[in-house]
């Protein structure tokens, strides 16, 4: 009986928190996100008359917005442990991001990771499913000028068509850095044995930890964002001007990032809105390759692509087997460092947050009052 009743008050405790949780994010993305849009609104005029300076004032706020995303992870006790090269150093070049998705949760710990590396936040553009654009996220996402791509068949040829258009209007225009993309095109649990049979007819690597990647964006995003070498590798000396004028470099470093979850269960949305998982500390491992290693042309592409999944599945089985991660080849240690938030700097930010969201109601309640 006593048992019984622990366990109640447990899962008591526990709905109790969710629903907390709950109504705190509700009123946070009701205050947040009406007042990001407003304060866009206002600053048109801005935007015609200095583009430039009105694009790092967007990019300051939706930085503060992702941080707010990533406060909630934090305060659930959800953290990152970082392993691999520090991609620190090269936050101010440009760069395309690959990592391996297996759940909603992916995008909440890159939110979260990439928080403390300079400029990248307000600075990158996202690859995301185009159901992300119905979600409360989404309207922020849109201004932003992130693209929201449709899965399938169908709709693949014209869907790169329209991302290459995405990318000449808005990439190099809102002074864009870093593209993140998920080349698996979509969850591991839905893709994994539509992978698996595909690399059985084709006599591919069978992988159980990732998919096989698809080509297609990653290839429209490196023939539009950097020139081609004759040997079909991409230059980085060469790109249209910046906002501050001088002549852009151009894409320089292909990021790989493999996001690993204790005993590979992923972690979604859903788990971070509530909080009801223990807290759990998520892997993530980079891997830098200077994009003249990179080919563009579509078979050595194609193979480059496959081979960096087939290390990301080697990584992550080893990480399921012991905790870690291998180290890098001629090294015998494989450090990690903790990804921290500063706890004052997330105050800040929700501060800002409910203040704008009171000012915002106090705002159109008088412009209401004297309307009527």
């Amino acid at each position: 009986m006593a048992e019984l009743m622990d366990g109640a008050r447990k899962l008591g405790w526990v709905l109790m928190n969710c629903l907390i949780r709950f109504v705190f994010m509700f009123i946070n993305n009701s205050v947040a996100i009406p007042s990001y849009c407003l304060y866009l609104i206002l600053l048109q005029p801005l935007r015609i008359w200095d583009s430039p300076t009105f694009w790092h004032i967007e990019g300051i706020m939706f930085k503060w917005m992702l941080a707010m995303v990533s406060s909630w992870g934090w305060v659930a006790g959800y953290t990152v442990t970082e392993w691999g090269d520090d991609v620190r150093p090269i936050s101010e070049d440009e760069a395309m991001v690959i990592v391996n998705h297996q759940a909603t949760g992916d995008v909440c710990t890159l939110m979260m990771c990439l928080q403390d590396k300079g400029t990248v936040v307000r600075k990158m553009m996202w690859l995301m499913d185009h159901v992300f654009k119905y979600t409360n996220f989404g309207l922020v996402s849109l201004i932003h000028g992130d693209f929201f791509i449709r899965q399938g068949k169908s709709h693949r040829d014209k869907q790169l068509v329209y991302l290459k258009d995405h990318l000449d209007r808005y990439y190099h225009s809102r002074d864009r850095k870093w593209i993140v993309l998920f080349p698996e095109g979509g969850f591991l649990r839905k893709r994994r044995e539509t992978s698996q049979s595909f690399a059985k007819k084709n006599s591919l690597p069978h992988l159980t930890h990732v998919t096989l990647p698809r080509l297609g964006a990653t290839q429209v995003i490196l023939k539009t964002l950097g020139a081609q070498h004759e040997n079909g590798s991409v230059s980085s000396e060469s790109g249209p001007p910046s906002q501050s004028g001088n002549k852009r470099k151009g894409l320089q470093w292909v990021v790989d990032v493999t996001i690993a979850y204790p005993k590979a269960r992923p972690m979604d949305i859903q788990t971070w809105i509530f909080g009801y998982r223990p807290p759990t500390v998520t892997h993530v491992h980079y891997r830098l390759y200077p994009i003249k290693e990179v080919p563009v042309d579509t078979e050595p592409l194609t193979d480059w692509l496959y081979q960096r999944f087939v290390e990301k599945e080697d990584l992550l089985a080893q990480f399921y087997d012991t905790g870690s991660f291998p180290p890098a080849k001629g090294q015998k240690d494989a450090p990690s460092r903790e990804m921290t938030l500063d706890p004052v700097w997330l105050c800040f930010v929700q501060s800002v947050a409910f203040v704008s969201g009171y000012m915002w109601y106090s705002v159109l309640q008088y412009l209401y009052c004297c309307a009527f």
